[in-house]
């Protein structure tokens, strides 16, 4: 039996995950469910998976629930819920697709706690992966990739017993590929949210428009994989058919293919180090005939150069450049900036940024969080 938590489950990652869990064997178990605060469908969740913890983040919405499901199990609120949900002594594997920042401390519970993290949560890494990576390898801790394009770079690495010496992101491009900063002028909300091939949510999806999503993935690549900026490539690749490639030092490459669906990567988190059956879509090479590949114009999308910047300079900007994005993407999809403004603020937000030398802890990264946040609201 393995009993799974998982963090973020009325997300876009959460509801496909526990699909996944749907279609594998009973030696699955769902112990912890949470939400930030749609009780509908954590209600509907509950009623079907029956786990021992729920939690929501608002203590009324919590209590609302608890009113809802009775006695079907414990249900608690905010961050302690959250790391209560991380470190169940029953849990086996937490998933965590909580968005943003949220989900750092509820993964250090879990490291704590010493239980293996499928990690769906890019912003953990990008801001505390000098500290995570380490205590995970004292402790012997499994942390399993759960974006394709990690879990392709894990699976090409699988039985290595050499370092690659480079990697491959491959990226979409998104649904504004080739276009210039002039096309991009009067970009709505809406637009920037029909991704041509990923269904996400709203936040990782406009990510995905600024090219941003890639330049957070740079950071996790480096802290998951041992990297240096130099090794960690991105490749536009339109038809999001080869999730990722490891280039080793002979020049052989590995890459990992298969259909654009999340559920793969996520099943493949779930399952490790086995491969179980599933009922979806397969690839069809008849039909994925022609696959291509651009260097990404990082003139009109600076967003990945800004993610280089932050990495190269180190320290807590990451965590301005994650954090000044998060608020920036707010912002947009509140209508209250312009989609060409989210590069904009997150530059000035680097620029201001003056504590260099602070030495980096989980609290500090928390006070960089709020003073990222704090310059975006008085600047914008």
């Amino acid at each position: 039996m393995t009993n799974i938590s998982i963090l973020g489950s009325t997300g876009s990652i959460g509801r496909q995950t526990l699909e996944v869990i749907e279609n594998l064997s009973d030696d699955y178990f769902v112990d912890a469910l949470t939400a930030h605060s749609n009780v509908d469908l954590l209600e509907k969740q509950v009623r079907q998976f029956k786990p021992s913890l729920a939690v929501l983040w608002d203590e009324a919405d919590a209590m609302s629930l608890k009113h809802r499901i009775g006695n079907i199990c414990e249900v608690a609120f905010g961050v302690e819920g959250l790391k209560q949900a991380a470190s169940l002594p029953s849990t086996d594997l937490v998933v965590n697709s909580v968005v943003g920042n949220a989900g750092l401390l509820p993964t250090m519970s879990a490291l704590d706690a010493g239980k293996s993290i499928a990690l769906a949560n890019k912003e953990v890494l990008v801001t505390a992966g000098e500290i995570i990576m380490p205590l995970a390898r004292s402790k012997n801790i499994n942390i399993l990739p759960v974006d394709s394009e990690h879990s392709a770079i894990f699976q090409c690495l699988m039985g290595s017993h050499q370092p690659p010496a480079k990697i491959y992101l491959t990226a979409s491009g998104g649904p504004f590929r080739g276009k210039t900063k002039t096309d991009m002028a009067n970009i709505t909300v809406e637009q920037a949210l029909a991704h041509p091939n990923w269904s996400m949510g709203q936040k990782i999806s406009i990510d995905s428009a600024t090219m941003m999503n890639k330049g957070l993935e740079v950071i996790e690549a480096k802290w998951l994989f041992d990297l240096r900026p130099d090794q960690i490539h991105v490749l536009v690749h339109p038809q999001s058919i080869i999730h990722s490639m490891v280039e080793f030092e002979d020049g052989q490459v590995l890459a990992q293919l298969g259909a654009p669906d999340m559920r793969l990567a996520i099943g493949y988190a779930i399952t490790h180090p086995n491969r179980l059956p599933n009922p979806f879509k397969r690839l069809d090479f008849t039909i994925h005939n022609n696959l291509t590949f651009e260097q990404p114009d990082k003139i009109n999308f600076p967003c990945l150069a800004l993610a280089y910047k932050a990495l190269e300079a180190g320290g807590h900007y990451p965590t301005v450049l994650n954090s000044s994005n998060e608020e920036a993407v707010a912002l947009f999809l509140d209508k209250k900036i312009r989609f060409l403004d989210i590069p904009s603020i997150i530059d000035k937000a680097l620029s201001a940024y003056t504590d260099k030398n602070k030495h980096l802890t989980i609290d500090s990264i928390l006070e960089t969080e709020i003073w990222a946040r704090e310059f975006v609201i008085s600047n914008s």
